[in-house]
């Protein structure tokens, strides 16, 4: 089998992927626009070959090295970035080499747009909060007043993670949106009070999911704009109504062959017309695995390697036994540097060494989501996960997760 891994460089453990995929008799291909002398020896080491294109944005340029990789092995099987910023160049790419085993570029806008999304969930019974697309003032106060008023909350239609979204509180906050946004694709939807919650899976070609996970987090949206610290923890079993509105977004969206991350709201107070204090309401879909060290989180909660799981998923082998327990919470915590807590990075490590399972500087590009300095633990007990976050962000962690407080 021929796979071209579009940057397998970035982010640093996506070299993992093109290790477990070398380790199956893959030939995988790399293209980047990092030098080779820069890639880690473990990546090096997975990959047949690597081609150097000048910019990854510069689509002739990775053709021509994608074709390059096709004359000299031959017809190419898959290609893939897992990257959710290549969908488009992952999608011409297999287009033009008639490449069949991923999303083609006429199928992406059901991907890719939180307007386009909306339909699907209706479709498969999921409950979402009421959204409008952005057009004029008038038809947004109008909207604001359909939906019981503000605050409300505007977020680009394609765009990935929470740069360039906007909580908006009041009128005068309204006008200032639509002064910064200036004709751009907006959407606006009611503001919903809930925690973040997730359903990531892995599913095979017909759409059946062959692992999946969930975790919880401090809405990264706030952490960006509020400059906030974060909190993630993946839970040791997806709640049910969570599996259940998972695998039908799974069916809604004609998801196969791919690691998703699908995000969901858990209401922390009833909304009428949608769903009660506890239950589940669907944000939006991303066509690829979570974020950062999330898929290492899984692996120490699940006792897994969700790694091996999707490379075995593209050779075609079966994984009935990819929960191999014990299932316990993971648990992220990301400090950062403008604030003064209490316990130091020493006592930190002295308290909590041995259930510590990965700790360092965070690199910069993640800094305002995930903090700059980050300590990832294995614990038994969610009030254990309470506790842990509380000895490192001291009074900071319950107003960012007061659920765990509760």
């Amino acid at each position: 089998m021929n796979f071209i891994f579009i940057s397998p460089n970035f982010p640093e453990n996506f070299v993992n992927f093109c290790d477990r995929l070398n380790a199956n008799g893959v030939n995988v291909l790399g293209i980047g626009d990092a030098s080779y002398d820069s890639l880690s020896d473990s990546l090096k080491n997975s990959l047949t070959e690597y081609y150097k294109v000048d910019s990854m944005e510069n689509y002739d340029s990775v053709y021509r090295a994608a074709a390059f990789f096709a004359f000299k092995y031959g017809r190419i099987d898959w290609i893939e970035s897992n990257n959710e910023y290549w969908l488009e160049l992952d999608a011409r790419l297999r287009q033009d080499f008639n490449v069949t085993t991923g999303v083609q570029p006429d199928e992406l806008a059901l991907w890719k747009s939180k307007a386009a999304m909306k339909p699907v969930y209706r479709a498969a019974g999921i409950p979402s909060a009421r959204q409008h697309k952005v057009s004029t003032m008038e038809a947004a106060l109008k909207f604001i007043e359909e939906v019981g008023g503000y605050p409300v909350f505007a977020k680009p239609n394609v765009g990935v993670g929470a740069s360039s979204t906007f909580k908006i509180d009041n009128e005068e906050e309204l006008k200032s949106f639509f002064e910064a946004v200036d004709g751009l694709d907006y959407v606006m939807e009611e503001y919903i009070s809930g925690d973040i919650y997730t359903y990531d899976a892995i599913c095979d070609e017909n759409g059946d999911p062959v692992f999946e996970s969930s975790f919880t987090c401090v809405n990264v949206a706030d952490s960006v704009n509020d400059d906030t610290e974060a909190i993630i923890y993946v839970v040791p079993e997806v709640p049910d109504q969570l599996r259940d509105y998972g695998r039908r977004a799974l069916k809604g969206f004609k998801v196969k062959s791919r690691f998703v991350h699908f995000e969901f709201f858990k209401l922390t107070e009833a909304r009428k017309g949608l769903a009660e204090a506890g239950e589940f309401l669907g944000l939006e879909v991303n066509m690829r695995p979570a974020g950062g060290f999330i898929p290492d989180m899984m692996n120490f909660s699940h006792s897994t390697d969700v790694y091996r799981i999707w490379a075995d998923m593209v050779c075609g082998k079966s994984d009935a036994d990819a929960n191999n327990g014990p299932d316990r919470y993971c648990v992220f915590v990301g400090a950062k540097d403008r604030f003064d807590h209490v316990h130091g990075h020493d006592e930190i490590l002295a308290r909590y060494g041995d259930r510590i399972t990965m700790c360092q500087r965070m690199p910069a590009v993640f800094y305002a989501a995930m903090g700059s300095q980050m300590y990832m633990a294995l614990l038994e007990t969610e009030k254990e996960v309470g506790e842990f976050a509380y000895y490192i962000l001291d009074e900071e962690a319950p107003k960012l997760m007061p659920h765990l407080y509760k």
